[in-house]
């Protein structure tokens, strides 16, 4: 269905008055303040399903060799990455992720929710940046995200297990108040999550609608310079047939 200009201007004021109305609050947690709002991301981050498994394994492979070590604290090859994309169980965790204007995959994060009962309460973190998006703070805001969707799920402890080298990663953990834990070339983090307040649910639901919103607007925008663009060669070729007949 094709985006009105209206709707679609509307929507994007509403979903920026939305976030910068909590930007003054970027440089606290919510375990340090002790409060029900989250640290807003000032970029849409989108769900994923499992129709865009092949998004995130194109995301995936495309991290380098260090890169990849860094993830999944292994030099992970190409097939260790498929399995472990063709493993992601999206009916139990959570999969977000970050589009560039080409519905690209440049930033994406895993909460992983224990399977067994007795542990519903945990979860573990997972990020990757591409290295051309890194700066830009999507880490952090990836896992801001990822602890407002733990809590709307009550879950009270999130761990984040990385190599010691990850300074980015234990950065991120750090920031949010978690305490880490160094163990030779690992590190454990864990940050303990404030009960889900009626302004969690409220916030998870309208920064689900904006990460949405913006991925179709992205979507549809491909889609027509796409069409334009085959206008162009068509017409380009219209104007190179007319020109050979007329030699």
């Amino acid at each position: 269905m094709l985006l009105t200009k209206d709707w679609l201007l509307a929507s994007w004021d509403m979903g920026r008055r939305i976030w910068s109305g909590s930007s003054n609050d970027d440089q606290t947690t919510p375990t340090q303040r002790g409060a029900s709002k989250m640290v807003s991301a000032s970029v849409p981050i989108r769900s994923l399903a499992v129709q865009h498994r092949e998004r995130i394994a194109a995301h995936l492979l495309s991290l380098s060799p260090e890169d990849r070590y860094l993830r999944f604290g292994y030099p992970a090859s190409d097939a260790q990455v498929r399995r472990y994309v063709d493993h992601i169980d999206f009916d139990r965790d959570e999969v977000i992720g970050i589009f560039n204007r080409r519905l690209e995959l440049i930033a994406m994060a895993h909460v992983a929710y224990a399977e067994h009962e007795e542990f519903k309460s945990c979860a573990e973190f997972g990020v990757s940046v591409l290295s051309k998006a890194r700066g830009r703070g999507y880490g952090a805001q990836l896992f801001d995200r990822a602890v407002m969707l733990a809590r709307s799920r009550d879950v009270k402890m999130m761990f984040i297990h990385a190599l010691s080298e990850n300074t980015a990663m234990l950065k991120i953990a750090r920031n949010a108040g978690a305490a880490v834990h160094r163990d030779g070339s690992e590190s454990e983090a864990y940050l303990e999550l404030p009960p889900a307040s009626f302004d969690t649910h409220v916030s998870k639901l309208v920064a689900v609608q904006f990460g949405e919103m913006d991925y179709q607007f992205k979507k549809q925008a491909k889609q027509f310079w796409n069409m334009l663009g085959g206008l162009q060669e068509i017409r380009q070729g219209v104007r190179d047939g007319r020109h050979q007949a007329a030699e």
